[in-house]
């Protein structure tokens, strides 16, 4: 479908098939839905969302950019996963958010199409699902204004990201469906820094993400060996 693109087929489908489910509180996607508030203010917190242009890069069914849109924000949400785009349009229809649109269309195609347009990018817990993540970093800098902020959110690869991300998020507490992610993909958050200081990105601030399995929370921390955030400016 999308032949020329940087998408792995198979991690379209898989996200394909659970495209209903994007918005169902108890389902699959119910981690993305804990997390939110706090992704949501953290990106508040450091560039104030309001009357900013957006971009979510690898929107999903669009709980981050519905998100951004009732912060104020006019957010555009692009994904290659024609079916949760749909999820996505039909549920700000029903929640009637205002400023929110999407396009089913690649990073690196909306780069080469309207570079330099946006206030704000974000892009998360995608990096691990492409297959040339490196092309997303770059497009996400290009897309972004100068004194821009771009925003990252994926998962380490350590041993550590290994027993609690994989194992024990997906396979003990089921948090995810088994599969979602695989090892060798994930990304070192060194490995991100650099990749984003090439792209002409300055690390500004980086936090990591816990979960307390006693009380079912989340939680911004210090510790980024598991899941972290990478805050990222384009020099003005």
């Amino acid at each position: 479908m999308h032949p020329a693109a940087n998408v792995d087929p198979a991690e379209l489908a898989k996200f394909s098939q659970l495209a209903h489910r994007w918005w169902d509180l108890d389902g699959e996607f119910r981690p993305l839905h804990q997390i939110n508030p706090l992704r949501l203010e953290w990106i508040d917190g450091l560039v104030r969302l309001q009357d900013r242009q957006v971009v979510d890069i690898g929107c999903g069914g669009g709980i981050l950019a519905e998100a951004m849109a009732r912060k104020g924000a006019q957010v555009l949400g692009v994904d290659l996963a024609g079916k949760s785009l749909r999820v996505a349009q039909l549920h700000a229809l029903e929640a009637q958010t205002p400023r929110v649109a999407y396009r089913e269309i690649g990073a690196e195609d909306l780069a080469a199409e309207r570079p330099g347009q946006f206030d704000v990018v974000t892009c998360m817990e995608m990096l691990e699902h492409v297959p040339d993540p490196q092309s997303v970093v770059r497009a996400c800098a290009a897309l972004v204004k100068p004194g821009g902020w771009v925003f990252f959110s994926t998962i380490n690869r350590s041993p550590k990201s290994f027993l609690f991300a994989i194992l024990g998020a997906e396979y003990v507490l089921n948090l995810l469906p088994r599969g979602t992610h695989e090892y060798k993909k994930l990304i070192r958050p060194a490995e991100l820094a650099t990749c984003a200081r090439a792209s002409g990105l300055e690390l500004r601030q980086a936090r990591g993400m816990g979960y307390n399995p006693l009380n079912r929370r989340y939680a911004l921390t210090q510790d980024t060996s598991v899941n972290y955030l990478l805050a990222t400016q384009k020099a003005p």
